[in-house]
């Protein structure tokens, strides 16, 4: 059985081939992810959750060219989303930039967060695919559980058990490492 990943992957690759209509689809099933991402974090009217919707499909679609077919699509669709809801931030006024405080900021952030994310990674990569999986859509990419259910073609509870298992082996690896 297929992830909602692989088959959100497989169907952008897909895309990149030439398949109108699996680029089409994909377009369609990311609107309720997106939705879904948008709504909590973006407080306001639900013009705004949809007008970055509209804006995120549009950018998934113009800048296609630059997905890396090796890496995993959801991440890719979200590092969109996370830079079209930080420009509805700026434009609404809710981000204000302070000197040449802000490039710091992104420099310093950028690395720390890569640093953060390989630290992740490694830690997720000692877990079972599935528990690493709803792990990351849900404490990573923010999905509700349901929403994680949907993407990864499996039920709320399944999504539940596989994040706990997979937080409680986490904390244990963790534990022992720092002894």
């Amino acid at each position: 059985m297929q992830t909602g990943e692989e088959v959100l992957r497989g169907l952008m690759i897909d895309g990149l081939g030439g398949d109108a209509a699996a680029h089409a689809s994909l377009l369609r099933q990311i609107v309720p992810l997106l939705r879904g991402f948008y709504r909590r974090r973006v407080r306001g009217a639900d013009d705004d959750v949809e007008d970055l919707v509209q804006e995120t499909l549009i950018a998934v679609h113009t800048r296609r060219g630059t997905y890396d077919r090796d890496r995993p699509f959801t991440a890719w669709m979200f590092s969109i989303a996370r830079y079209k809801m930080i420009d509805h931030f700026r434009r609404a006024g809710r981000l204000r930039p302070i000197g040449d405080l802000e490039e710091t900021l992104v420099v310093e952030d950028f690395e720390a967060g890569l640093i953060a994310r390989l630290d992740i990674d490694d830690l997720l990569a000692g877990l079972p695919p599935k528990q690493a999986r709803m792990i990351v859509a849900t404490h990573i990419d923010g999905l509700t559980t349901a929403e994680a259910a949907a993407a990864g073609g499996i039920g709320q509870s399944d999504v539940k058990v596989s994040v706990h298992r997979g937080l409680k082996a986490l904390i244990a690896k963790v534990q022992r490492t720092q002894r």
